[in-house]
């Protein structure tokens, strides 16, 4: 379009942060630059997970695919994933990837020699890496005031004379390969709403009318205010892009009571994590991997000017 232009230079500003979970708004981009951080965090940024399992001793009720499969979604501290290499390309190992450089060596030993039934969580996993270990949750739950959990994630039960030995081998790799190695749980973002309502048009409906047309919204974005009996905008954010206000105004025939459009150039994210890295570092992994990308793929000044724009965004997330 003549007199427009590609460059923008994003913000961010962080609603709320905790070590699982960040919201944030992000505004002056666009949905394709939105789009795209949630999909790379959500497939591209690497995590470390359990990925070769040796199953030595297995007389549990459990089959050994069964056992591996649990193992490999247990999720492991990542902090350093970024820094790994990935197996099949180490040089170290010819890619055999059972190095120290792109794979980390756990073991479990359990054997119940009682009445009560074992569990055998996460917690039994001994690491060869001290830095690379099933992540706790206990800390997180510490810090949000719930009920503390002490014994980690629960493989298998054993009863008496039951054994489970195993080795295995955690190594790097992103979500688009396999889902256990996806750092994040869920990353969701939505257009901002900009509610204006026809407050000349609302004096012409009874009171009657605006609690019926407030309560056919089925998320709590309207209030009937009780002393001056206006309608009023209590959460925008709540709104669902269900148009059920905008019907209900219709078959009221009071069409434009309401006017309710997307903010194309507002998004507010909401990213949880699965606790193998920090919401914070995700996002800024994810940034970096953008960039990485886009210097890989030159192709023309405009993705020149994209990469200025990821370079801003993660600026203002790491000031942020």
């Amino acid at each position: 379009m003549e007199g427009s232009s590609y460059q923008r230079f994003p913000k961010v500003k962080i609603r709320e942060l905790r070590d699982d979970y960040a919201k944030f708004e992000l505004r002056d981009t666009d949905a394709s630059m939105a789009n795209a951080l949630r999909r790379v965090m959500i497939a591209e940024v690497p995590t470390i997970a359990i990925d070769l399992v040796e199953i030595e001793v297995n007389s549990s009720v459990l089959n050994d695919e069964f056992i591996a499969h649990r193992l490999g979604l247990i999720p492991l501290t990542s902090e350093r994933a970024m820094s790994m290499r990935f197996s099949r390309d180490c040089d170290a190992c010819d890619g055999d990837g059972q190095c120290e450089f792109c794979s980390v060596e756990f073991h479990l030993r359990a054997k119940c020699h009682s009445d009560q039934t074992l569990d055998v969580t996460s917690k039994d996993l001994y690491s060869s890496d001290h830095t690379v270990v099933p992540v706790d949750f206990s800390d997180s739950a510490a810090a949000s005031g719930e009920a503390l959990d002490t014994k980690g994630i629960i493989i298998v039960k054993l009863r008496r004379g039951q054994e489970l030995r195993l080795r295995a081998i955690a190594r790097k790799g992103i979500g688009k390969d396999h889902a256990k190695w996806s750092p994040a749980a869920t990353v969701t973002f939505m257009y901002e709403p900009n509610i204006h309502i026809n407050e000349d048009l609302m004096e012409t409906l009874t009171l009657e009318e605006k609690r019926t047309w407030v309560e056919s919204c089925p998320t709590r974005v309207f209030e009937l205010d009780p002393v001056t009996h206006q309608v009023m905008v209590v959460d925008p954010e709540a709104y669902t892009y269900d148009d059920e206000v905008i019907k209900k105004a219709e078959a009221m025939g009071k069409a434009g009571l309401v006017d309710i459009t997307a903010k194309e150039d507002s998004f507010i994210f909401t990213v949880e994590s699965t606790g193998a890295i920090k919401a914070s570092q995700l996002i800024l992994n994810a940034i970096d991997i953008l960039k990485q990308k886009l210097d890989a793929v030159r192709l023309s000044d405009d993705t020149v000017e994209a990469d200025d724009q990821f370079g801003e965004l993660g600026a203002h997330m790491r000031g942020g």
